[in-house]
């Protein structure tokens, strides 16, 4: 059942006031509603038989996902209605209500969980009003639990309207911009007021990247040894005309190295200083997906997934269900005092005085954060991760570790290095070599590094020196044998593709979308076909470079970086009373959203009739031109003579850095013609088709390279099981019905000649190349190749 939201802006909000809750009366209990069933548990151990405890399952109304349901003209007046599935859970919250004096309304504590606690309200009616009381606990123990419930609020109206806002105006921008590409492009498409931001985001980057001309380079670095110690490398830094030395070719740097070649190394000046490295703060939001990513190979996804278990309660034994970690969502790194005494005398106990700073280590909070909410950190401290080791899965275990050790480490004291850095003259010429050895772990200590370890040595061109960080003793003065100088030509890099970590820090830098929302965000581009993940990093796709050009220069200003930047500082300033949520969408729709709409629907490009571009390539069965099209599948390329020729060619990216499209030519005829077959890409991936299609429809799928070891002409190919799960099966089943799970590679086993080996990837454990002959024990690591093959 549809209803309209009450639009009460007329005035400016802040939070209601309510009466006082009163606690439960003799047999009358209080009812606490909740989001998760997992929460739900939690608090049913704490609470008791006095209270009731409901899981509401996340948000029980929304706008419907049929209609826009978004009153444009009328102060955008939302009508919402009651998500499939969740009437019974709202009859359920309804019974349980009217047998109790109080309830407590106790969703997450954030703008979601304000607007499932103001829609539950609604649906309890007005004659259960004065019941009705809102509570939120950052942590899931007993002492937060009853402490919320000892202060209960009524519900944040400007929060919840900060959060319609965000959904009335992300559904103004995705549901009236997504028919427009339908119109435009093909059908299925759809555009996002952040999502399409992001992908601009990756899209300029990788413009810059083609752009990016590369600049050569020259260094010198000189293998030298004194007296007391191994060998180490210096670099030079400086000519003899004391300016920068940076040789911009090989004619510039080999002149420096034949007067470095017979020089005399004398060292010119040592400056020996201590260097603090202070603790680093605890975990937000956004901190803990770049850690979780650069350390633990997460997503961004699989992160607040974990962390949304461990906020809600793991079952600990005899101790039952427990919440191990603070509310997961939050850029505030305040820590309670409770938590800071805590922290404090584990500390003490754990790694002694001189880790443990005279006073707590405070931290600031960058301006616009949401102050409400802790930091991420364990909620007791006698959690250790290794006492509940046994309780948790593999990943959550790793999670959980690495909050505890950040928030024991932010109150530890700075970890002491001692830098040296030592100056040599040579020629003229000023050497560099700079050395860093820990000297006090300090907050390291909860990392598990420790201090005072010798550098083991390694080999740089053929000589034994000490590693990179470390120096040997050396003395004011003292001339330095030269094992050996050598020039190294470089080039300057692009800029990197993103990964997971840095493109949560460049949202988070740009103050584009919420920390709460990253993960949603990354893993839509990707499902939508608008970008891809290789080898950890992420780039758009052509269908994602499209689209992009489209809406830059039809919604110039939605796709503006700075604009979306300053609508999410706005959505804040609803919550916090400062903007009316009405007057924020009425300058955005009225104010050029609505005028760039109607002209976009006749000046907006089409390429859904139109190729999007040329091509220097010709049709392989008429010799006439081919243009780039756009179809469900991406992009390829098509006959310009269409429909009389319907030659297609795909358009084959081999690696993100390669953009020309080849036709790749199968080796094998067609098996029902003896015509030639050409690799097309369909909705289940790459196969070959015959050239004679439609007349001809054989096909034959891309094979792997490797034979099959059980027929004489069979080639393993890559297959998908009932459950969507890849093997390798012969292309000849099911006369030939041989498969293996793992991937084949086409090297033969050196031990017992078997026809391949395969790549085997554990869940567990790294990945190794092994024997598939079961008698057979030969097993190696992969090189680079063969798993960015895979």
């Amino acid at each position: 059942m549809a209803t309209r939201a009450p639009n009460s802006s007329t005035k400016k909000r802040g939070r209601n006031k309510s009466p006082a809750a009163s606690a439960p009366v003799g047999s009358k209990k209080a009812l606490v509603v909740v989001e998760s069933p997992a929460k739900a548990k939690t608090l049913r151990k704490y609470l008791g038989s006095q209270y009731i405890v409901k899981a509401s399952v996340g948000h029980i109304r929304d706008l419907p996902r049929n209609s826009l349901s978004v009153d444009l003209e009328n102060r955008f007046e939302p009508t919402y209605e009651t998500i499939k599935g969740k009437a019974s859970v709202i009859k359920d919250i309804r019974a349980a209500a009217r047998s109790v004096n109080q309830i407590l309304l106790a969703p997450d504590p954030d703008r979601e969980g304000e607007a499932i606690a103001w829609h539950l309200a609604q649906e309890l009616g007005p004659r259960l009003k004065n019941r009705v009381h809102r509570i939120t606990f950052n942590e899931i123990t007993k002492k937060a639990v009853f402490a919320a419930i000892e202060n209960p609020q009524p519900i944040h109206q400007t929060r919840f309207e900060s959060q319609q806002a965000r959904r009335i105006l992300d559904r103004i921008v995705g549901y009236q911009l997504s028919p427009l590409l339908w119109t435009k492009v093909r059908r299925g498409l759809s555009a996002g007021r952040v999502q399409s931001v992001v992908v601009r985001i990756l899209v300029d980057r990788e413009k810059e990247i083609r752009a990016f001309v590369p600049d050569e380079y020259w260094t010198i670095e000189a293998i030298l040894q004194g007296a007391q110690g191994s060998a180490f490398v210096a670099k030079v830094i400086e000519d003899p005309k004391k300016q920068k030395f940076r040789p911009e070719n090989e004619e510039q740097a080999m002149a420096a190295f034949h007067d470095l070649e017979s020089a005399e190394y004398k060292i010119d000046s040592i400056d020996k200083k201590k260097r603090k490295r202070k603790a680093p703060p605890p975990f937000i939001t956004s901190r803990l997906q770049q850690a979780a990513a650069k350390k633990l190979h997460f997503t961004a996804k699989r992160t607040m997934t974990l962390a949304q278990q461990l906020y809600e309660g793991v079952e600990l034994g005899r101790e039952g269900s427990v919440g191990l970690i603070t509310y997961m969502r939050t850029d505030s790194a305040r820590i309670a005092d409770d938590a800071l005494n805590s922290v404090r005398t584990h500390i003490q106990s754990t790694y002694g005085d001189a880790y443990l700073p005279k006073s707590p280590n405070r931290f600031s909070t960058k301006k616009n954060a949401q102050d409400a909410h802790e930091a991420i950190r364990p909620t007791s401290m006698t959690h250790t991760p290794d006492r509940v080791k046994p309780y948790l899965n593999h990943d959550q275990f790793r999670l959980y570790s690495l909050i505890w050790r950040q928030f024991v480490a932010c109150q530890m004291t700075p970890a002491i290095y001692d830098q040296t850095t030592v100056d040599i003259l040579a020629s003229g010429y000023r050497l560099r070599a700079t050395g860093s050895v820990l000297n006090f772990n300090g907050y390291l200590a909860a990392h598990g590094v420790e201090a005072g370890k010798e550098s083991a040595l390694s080999e740089v061109e053929g000589v034994k020196v000490v590693k990179e960080g470390a120096l040997p003793p050396l003395d004011d003065g003292e001339i330095l044998k030269c094992h050996k100088a050598f020039p190294k030509q470089h080039f300057t890099k692009p800029p990197p593709r993103f990964t997971e970590s840095s493109l949560v820090k460049e949202l988070e830098e740009l103050g584009i979308g919420r920390p709460s929302t990253y993960a949603a965000i990354l893993s839509t581009i990707v499902s939508r076909g608008y970008a891809k993940k290789e080898e950890g990093t992420f780039f758009p796709t052509d269908l994602g470079e499209l689209i992009t050009e489209l809406l830059i220069t039809s919604f110039p200003r939605i796709m503006d970086v700075r604009f979306t930047a300053k609508m999410e500082t706005d959505l804040d300033d609803v919550e916090s009373g400062r903007v009316d949520w009405v007057e924020l969408l009425t300058q955005f729709y009225h104010g050029g959203f609505k005028g760039d709409l109607e002209v976009a629907k006749t000046s907006m490009r089409s390429v859904r009739s139109d190729p999007i571009e040329s091509s220097e390539h010709t049709c392989v069965k008429c010799q006439a031109p081919m243009v780039k099209r756009m179809g469900r599948n991406g992009a390829f390329f098509a006959c310009r003579q269409y429909p009389e020729c319907t030659f297609t060619m795909d358009v084959e990216t081999p690696s993100p850095q390669t953009k020309t499209p080849t036709a790749k030519e199968c080796e094998h005829p067609c098996s029902l013609c003896g015509g030639k077959m050409m690799l097309k890409r369909g909705r289940f991936g790459a196969f070959y088709a015959c050239l004679d299609y439609p007349q001809c429809k054989g096909s034959r799928p891309v094979g792997s390279g490797v034979d099959c070891p059980e027929c004489d002409d069979g080639e393993l190919c890559p297959r998908k099981s009932k459950r969507g799960k890849t093997f390798f099966g012969c292309h000849n089943y099911p006369e030939c019905t041989f498969a293996t799970w793992d991937k084949p590679l086409e090297s033969k086993c050196p031990t017992c000649n078997y026809a391949f080996t395969a790549l085997v990837k554990p869940k567990r454990g790294k990945p190794t190349v092994q024997c598939p002959s079961k008698p057979c024990s030969y097993e190696r690591e992969p090189t680079k190749e063969e798993l960015r093959g895979s």
